[in-house]
């Protein structure tokens, strides 16, 4: 739950406090020092940021929440625990931002992702409809919007699919 500048901080006084156990011949401490070391490392590449960006993304502070997730270089080595809500959170933000585009390729990623709860995946699903509805691609908003109705939803969520439907022009 840091950001990689501050990570990188702690690493530094790790190796300064390792260097220190391993010539006072503190080797048990050096070793834990070490392990510390090592579970920073690993928690840069497969946590990430996430965790910090999500508790801005939920406050409504999207700059904090994108700068958050800029910070991670590589989401292809996050776990998918939370790689799927690093690409949701990015969708969400290029939508605020009228990147359709980004928000898309986002949104199809994170759709191919594990959540917890279905409706969360159906919430990504109607994004991806919304999307092709402003692009007049109706044979993929039929798609989303089936994916979508064949899983378990809330019914603001159902209310939603509903609209969207009902925008589709009939054929």
């Amino acid at each position: 739950m840091m950001t990689s500048r501050a990570r990188a901080i702690v690493l530094v006084l790790a190796f300064f406090l390792l260097v220190w156990a391993i010539y006072t011949e503190a080797y048990q401490v050096a070793a834990m020092v070490a392990g510390a070391m090592g579970y920073l490392i690993w928690s840069h590449y497969r946590e990430g940021t996430v965790f910090i960006a999500t508790q801005a993304f939920q406050k409504k502070d999207y700059e904090k929440a994108r700068l958050l997730l800029a910070d991670i270089r590589k989401p292809e080595y996050l776990r998918k625990g939370r790689r799927n809500y690093y690409e949701f959170m990015c969708g969400n933000i290029a939508l605020k931002a009228e990147d359709y585009v980004a928000a898309e390729r986002h949104f199809q990623i994170a759709s191919r992702l594990p959540f917890r709860r279905p409706n969360d995946k159906a919430i990504i699903l109607v994004h991806l409809a919304n999307i092709n509805l402003r692009k007049k691609d109706y044979e993929r908003v039929r798609a989303y919007v089936e994916l979508a109705r064949k899983l378990e939803v809330t019914s603001r969520v159902a209310q939603i699919i509903n609209k969207i439907e009902n925008e589709i022009p009939k054929e």
